[in-house]
């Protein structure tokens, strides 16, 4: 049986995961209905990524009894509402990342996920590029020692884009682009809390983090130092440093193709698109897609990959890393 998919939102990054559905076998998954705030737009979205039915609400995606699965990718300040409407009505979810806005919004969602018997995963697509498989495999078997230390940035100008930059839509470089950073280092330490978390930014007018730096210390004399902005362009690559040698994440380090390990390269090509994209490298969906296939079929509620845990400790760290640059949503004051 197909994993039969609802997608919500017709936005651009849902454009982009129908599109990376499609290079996955038919027999395996389906599109089977999609909802947006505008029927139209579902509609559209129907015609052009071959949905048997749209739906001008999200609601009435939650009551199709066809659907396995929703992919949420409506804007972060909306993901609490949708994973809640969706985790209570009983439908398995995979929510775009961030989880959520704050660490107060994901214990909310995983507990409901929890009370409702389903599967929740934040999608941090990165964690299941086959490159980010390998980068595992490598620290697991002692490739490059003891890692003491893990550097990456994600800095592209984004002050043109609304949501990058408007904090009643989620703007801030932390929670768009650095994730990407936190979530590398997170897997690279394998899910270990830092010991300490000291952050620094400069931060748009209206409120949002333009670009920050952040050093985390973890037990056993182990750093790890990211940039993230949403103001400038930055290489965009990552590096881990054992006693025993260095992996570095060639550009771009959130959706890796190339892996140079003490000097060897090694490529991770990815399908090629049915139809134009939106964001580089989007075909890279297809793994968490698969990953959320293959955990539904195990009867999973969480993926071992990208945990509820992982989830968590991601939402306390960027909610401290703001706390120390000043960045402060409504969604906290509440």
């Amino acid at each position: 049986m197909a994993t039969r998919w609802g997608i919500c939102s017709a936005g651009k990054i849902s454009h982009d995961f129908a599109v990376a559905l499609k290079t996955l076998p038919a027999t395996d998954h389906q599109i089977v209905a999609v909802a947006a705030r505008k029927l139209k737009d579902a509609q559209e979205f129907a015609a052009k990524h071959g949905a048997s039915r749209s739906y001008g609400s999200y609601e009435e995606l939650a009551r199709d009894p066809d659907v396995d699965v929703v992919y949420i990718g409506v804007i972060h300040p909306h993901h609490l509402k949708a994973c809640l409407l969706f985790t209570n009505a009983k439908k398995n979810v995979l929510c775009e990342k961030p989880l959520a806005m704050n660490t107060k919004e994901v214990k909310e969602i995983l507990d409901s996920a929890k009370k409702n018997d389903v599967f929740l995963m934040e999608a941090v697509w990165t964690r299941f590029f086959p490159a980010s498989e390998e980068i595992r495999r490598l620290l697991a078997r002692g490739e490059v020692g003891e890692v003491k230390m893990v550097r990456s940035e994600f800095a592209v100008p984004l002050q043109h884009v609304q949501r990058a930059v408007q904090k009643e839509l989620g703007g801030g470089a932390m929670l768009d682009v650095g994730i990407y950073c936190l979530q590398f280092t997170s897997m690279v330490y394998s899910g270990e809390k830092p010991e300490s978390i000291q952050a620094t930014g400069v931060c748009f007018e209206s409120g949002v983090d333009e670009t920050v730096v952040v050093t985390l210390k973890y037990p056993g004399s182990r750093l790890a130092v990211f940039t993230c902005s949403a103001g400038v362009q930055l290489p965009n690559e990552a590096v881990i440093a054992g006693t025993k040698g260095i992996i570095k994440v060639p550009y771009p380090m959130w959706c890796p193709t190339s892996l140079v390990v003490n000097g060897e390269e090694s490529q991770y090509s990815l399908p090629e698109p049915g139809m134009p994209l939106n964001f580089i490298n989007s075909t890279g969906m297809r793994y968490e897609a698969e990953e959320v296939r293959q955990c539904l079929l195990k009867g999973l509620k969480e993926s071992t990959i990208m945990s509820h845990a992982d989830s968590l400790l991601l939402a306390e760290v960027e909610d401290e890393i703001r706390r120390q640059v000043g960045v402060v949503y409504s969604q906290d004051c509440q």
